[in-house]
């Protein structure tokens, strides 16, 4: 059995995709994402977080939401297999959802989900492969086997840095893409973005202790892919319209916004080179306009590759 707290469109997704196999509980704040989809006869849906009782939890709420949540429900938490779906680093504190989880509720099994997914084709049961970290390679496999379906893939890793900093990270760069969408500068220099973008999440995911395999599977590279083509991602949306100089719905959750100010404040203590992530934050914040973004870009020193 399964707990969900959050009914959002990835929480709802894993609801549907999950209840046409087993048993779940679905704790909706404030009413559940419609995905034009009902939710199958094992799924219970719930207002009271005291009633989520099982013992894996996914935890689908945004990234800035997280640590509240699990600071208000720490006692009621504690203990049990904690696996965040979420991606983002947290601005308060800097870290990523395990380290969140870890502090709140030391004897809970803190795991992540991330990868690149969207939640219409999960909850659609179209096939999708998303990779599972946690420290832990027991209850790793337990959750692999607990957590995929006949259509939803997961791959392991104990890589927990590597999976949160991939899936972290490529929501900034999808921003960026959008801005050069959005702006009209072509195909040819999205491709360039995203490959130079890949560049900067390994020189700090590698920096911070991750793996260069997690950064080119699933979570790094593969969610880069997705994020960064495709309209379906809110980031690369958002993007779009900061280059096209439009709106963009403000209650929309945006990842990226908040992990760019947070990546740029920990790449300086750690003096990692981020010109795009840096550009993207300030673009964001209005400290620079989007002529002088692609002016300083294109202006950086030539060098070898």
């Amino acid at each position: 059995m399964i707990g969900i707290l959050g009914a959002g469109a990835f929480g709802t997704a894993l609801a549907v995709t999950l209840g046409r196999e087993q048993p779940v509980t679905l704790w909706a704040r404030r009413g559940v994402a419609k995905l034009e989809l009902e939710l199958p006869p094992l799924v219970r849906l719930t207002s009271d977080i005291e009633t989520v009782t099982e013992p894996t939890v996914l935890l689908a709420v945004p990234m800035q939401a997280l640590g509240g949540l699990l600071r208000e429900h720490a006692a009621q938490l504690e203990g049990r297999a904690l696996v965040a779906c979420c991606k983002g680093v947290d601005l308060a504190t800097g870290h990523g959802p395990t380290a969140l989880i870890a502090e709140a509720c030391p004897r809970a099994t803190a795991a992540i989900l991330t990868g690149p997914s969207f939640a219409a084709d999960i909850a659609r049961g179209l096939p999708t492969a998303l990779t599972l970290a946690t420290a832990d390679e027991a209850a790793g496999e337990a959750l692999q086997r607990q957590l995929s379906t006949a259509t939803l893939r997961l791959y392991r890793t104990t890589d927990t840095v590597g999976a949160e900093l991939g899936g972290a990270l490529k929501n900034v760069i999808a921003i960026a893409a959008g801005v050069v969408i959005g702006a009209g500068l072509g195909q040819s220099a999205r491709a360039a973005l995203m490959t130079r973008g890949y560049a900067e999440m390994q020189r700090l995911a590698l920096a911070l202790g991750a793996r260069a395999d997690t950064l080119a599977g699933l979570s790094g590279l593969g969610d880069l892919v997705l994020t960064c083509t495709s309209e379906q991602s809110r980031n690369f949306r958002y993007g779009q319209a900061l280059g096209a100089g439009a709106g963009f719905d403000p209650a929309v959750t945006v990842e990226g916004r908040a992990t760019a100010a947070a990546v740029v404040a920990l790449a300086a203590r750690r003096e990692i080179d981020m010109p795009i992530t840096a550009m993207v934050d300030a673009l964001i914040d209005g400290r620079v306009t989007l002529p002088q973004a692609i002016q300083t870009l294109l202006s950086r020193p030539l060098k070898q590759e």
